[in-house]
């Protein structure tokens, strides 16, 4: 990568604070627009937790019907809709594509680069930018406001304030914080009036309550499948009248995590929330219907074990068998009914989310009523804000970095038509 610019001046016309993908999109608008701004990033090199979503494949987006599609932001589907719309998961792919990056779409419908790598799309991005004449001060870890509303940086070289005619902040929500995401700004947003949810894990794993643990899987359970992957089942939360979602998950030394897991994140810390625990059913044949299993279920054994006669007549071995064995009581294994309904909705009980620095992403942040339509904030014009650290979460799947790269454009867009109503520097 390229050395990064000289130390910025002490006043620029933008500061753009943040270099992940929503920022570096925010950049890009302006830039189209004549408008060069200046980045800051805390870290030695941009785009650090984009680049490590992918290392195990990078999911740029989805390519299900744009109804459906919208429908995975929930309760904040309204805000991010139009952003969406403006900036499509197809609008994506073509912006990929023209950085010389072709992408294909896999049998779940998820969107990749071709090479599912981040850093080939990374590294053309980002020479776009700077023949565009976007300046990058790494290691310029920003600190809040000085009095006079100046901007405070740390630096290699020492402390730094910055004066902007406009800032725009996409700072990442409060999860990776190795990575740069690490939720600092929160009370210096919150110091000026505006009002930030709390942040919280999403797309997450959950520890359990095994009925033979105190707390987490018993010794033998965790000690024999850790990590090992569940694979076709399907799950959902006890009393959700959705059909359950099938898929994998994974367990873990003391619960279980997974695409499976992430998928159902909010509804369980949710219900954790509320109520103290979240009953999670698990389908262990998700592809028999419960007739057919109480039938096999039923059938004779002879001189069997219970484990073989399972494997033999409902499949189920291995991980699922030591499921049951950990989350029954025997005398619920030796009732062939009362086994039938186990494998069709196995009870596991959750009890807390992983911390909100192991989650994939994280929930809350400036709340959209703080914000116009241009992602200003309202109380502080010439203030804007986009990415991660609003208030929104998605599951995975290319969600998360579609509305990224969307609402990095919109507050660009908005900071554009900000400047050329020809106003002037904000104050803080």
């Amino acid at each position: 990568m390229p050395a990064a610019n000289p130390p910025p001046p002490s006043t620029v016309r933008v500061a753009i604070v943040g270099g992940g993908p929503a920022g570096l999109m925010a950049a890009e608008t302006l830039a189209t627009a004549g408008i060069h701004a200046d980045l800051f990033d805390a870290m030695p090199s941009l785009g650090r937790k984009f680049l490590l979503a992918g290392k195990g494949g990078l999911n740029i987006t989805h390519a299900e019907a744009f109804d459906m599609f919208v429908a995975r932001y929930g309760i904040r589907r309204t805000e991010l809709e139009p952003m969406i719309a403006a900036f499509s998961p197809q609008a994506l792919r073509d912006w990929v594509e023209a950085l010389g990056v072709s992408t294909f779409v896999g049998s779940s419908g998820r969107v990749f680069p071709d090479g599912m790598k981040a850093a080939p799309l990374m590294r053309a991005w980002l020479h776009r930018l700077r023949e565009g004449g976007l300046r990058i001060h790494v290691r310029h870890r920003w600190t809040g406001w000085h009095p006079d509303g100046s901007l405070a940086f740390d630096t290699p070289a020492g402390p730094l304030a910055v004066s902007a005619d406009a800032t725009l902040l996409a700072l990442g929500g409060g999860s990776w914080a190795k990575l740069g995401s690490d939720g600092a700004w929160v009370p210096w947003l919150a110091a000026r009036g505006i009002a930030v949810a709390p942040l919280r894990p999403a797309n997450c794993g959950f520890a359990v309550a095994s009925p033979r643990s105190a707390a987490g899987w018993s010794e033998h359970l965790a000690n024999r499948f850790a990590g090992h992957p569940l694979k076709s089942v399907a799950m959902r939360l006890a009393g959700d009248p959705a059909p359950p979602r099938v898929g994998e998950a994974m367990l873990t030394a003391d619960g279980i995590e997974g695409s499976l897991i992430y998928a159902l994140s909010a509804a369980i810390r949710d219900r954790i929330e509320a109520t103290g625990d979240a009953l999670l059913e698990i389908d262990l044949a998700p592809d028999r219907p419960l007739a057919r299993v109480q039938t096999e279920v039923s059938h004779p054994r002879g001189a069997r074990s219970l484990a073989s006669h399972l494997q033999s007549r409902a499949g189920i071995a291995g991980l699922k068998m030591a499921l049951l064995r950990e989350c029954l009581p025997s005398d619920a294994l030796a009732d062939p009914a009362r086994l039938a309904a186990a494998i069709k909705a196995l009870p596991v009980r959750l009890v807390a989310p992983r911390p909100l620095d192991e989650a994939i992403s994280s929930a809350g942040g400036v709340r959209f009523d703080e914000l116009d339509d241009r992602l200003m904030v309202r109380r502080q014009p010439g203030l804007f804000c986009a990415g991660e650290m609003l208030d929104w979460e998605a599951p995975t799947g290319g969600y998360l970095l579609t509305a990224c790269f969307a609402s990095g454009r919109r507050a660009g867009e908005g900071l554009r038509d900000w400047l050329a109503a020809g106003a002037g520097r904000h104050t803080i």
